[in-house]
């Protein structure tokens, strides 16, 4: 399974617009919830504990006093007949050292967090995160520029003026492998490390089907021509709030020409050696992204034969 997906709670939509229920459940000893600071998600132990380590879900009552001073409080589903919860705990201080949580963990940037937990705790990080980055940025009205307010145990933003309603949004992506015969198509960011090459990816724009997106792609970032276009999986990526949407596309020749505003460089690997990085093995400082990211997926497919 791909990280970030395959949840494990049951969202439990239709309870969302019950506010008593909500709050019962918050307040109820056997719910769970889990911490996030500056949008890194709570973990407990020690630094020092190698993984896999546990995702930092703590009673409901452990983090009562946070909530109540204001933190932002979130309903994430049920996990049998257990509320779970995330909680955007404020302060500019690490509330790890200090207060309710001092002594039970730590928090961890988002990405390492899910490499180290298991992938139903991934699952669950990718939701709290997304949710939480969202009401972060969508405090006013898009529409009117007054302040809103939070409903639907957190799914919904109204705005107090001109009512207008708000809801946590998807950015849909295409990642997309490009190969030819025996070669895969490849490219580095800028903002890549050296030596990193991922598969190529972009936005989906209005009015585009996801073929179109990533002939399109293709064409903008490498000039790369494509025909055939196969879906492969998605991935929930939190980063801040994306969809990836993985494909794989059917070269009609290896030209390739990358454009240096979207990319450092473009580069086609053979299958054996796409293989070997797969596995972990450096080859001439080439990496490809790590398990976490469905690039790695995309890229293991094809060079153990699939697609």
């Amino acid at each position: 399974m791909i990280p970030f997906g395959g949840s494990p709670l049951n969202r439990a939509s239709e309870k969302r617009t019950d506010s008593n229920w909500i709050e019962s459940r918050r307040r109820d000893p056997s719910s769970i919830v889990l911490p996030m600071w500056r949008l890194e998600p709570f973990i407990l132990g020690s630094e020092k504990s190698g993984p896999p380590v546990e995702l930092g879900l703590v009673r409901a009552g452990v983090v009562d006093s946070i909530v109540e001073a204001g933190a932002l409080c979130l309903f994430l589903g049920l996990d049998g007949e257990r509320a779970v919860f995330a909680m955007d705990v404020p302060g500019a201080d690490d509330p790890a050292t200090a207060g309710p949580l001092a002594g039970l963990g730590y928090f961890r940037d988002a990405r390492v967090a899910a490499s180290i937990v298991s992938l139903k705790d991934a699952a669950i990080i990718a939701q709290a995160k997304a949710m939480i980055d969202w009401h972060q940025r969508h405090g006013f009205c898009a529409r009117c520029g007054a302040p809103t307010k939070i409903m639907d145990a957190g799914y919904r933003r109204l705005c107090g003026q001109c009512k207008a309603e708000h809801f946590p949004r998807v950015d849909p992506v295409v990642i997309m492998l490009a190969t030819f015969g025996e070669a895969c198509l490849v490219g580095r960011g800028k903002q890549f490390p050296p030596g990193m090459f991922s598969a190529l990816a972009g936005f989906v724009e209005p009015g585009e089907t996801i073929e179109e997106a990533v002939r399109r792609e293709l064409m903008e970032e490498a000039s790369v021509k494509v025909g055939e276009v196969t879906y492969y999986a998605t991935q929930p990526w939190p980063f801040p709030s994306s969809l990836m949407i993985g494909c794989f596309a059917k070269a009609e020749s290896r030209d390739a020409k990358v454009d240096e505003n979207e990319l450092a460089e473009v580069r086609w690997l053979e299958r054996t050696v796409a293989r070997e990085l797969i596995e972990g093995k450096q080859i001439d400082g080439l990496r490809v992204p790590p398990p976490i990211a469905i690039a790695h997926h995309l890229i293991r497919t094809w060079a153990l034969g699939g697609k």
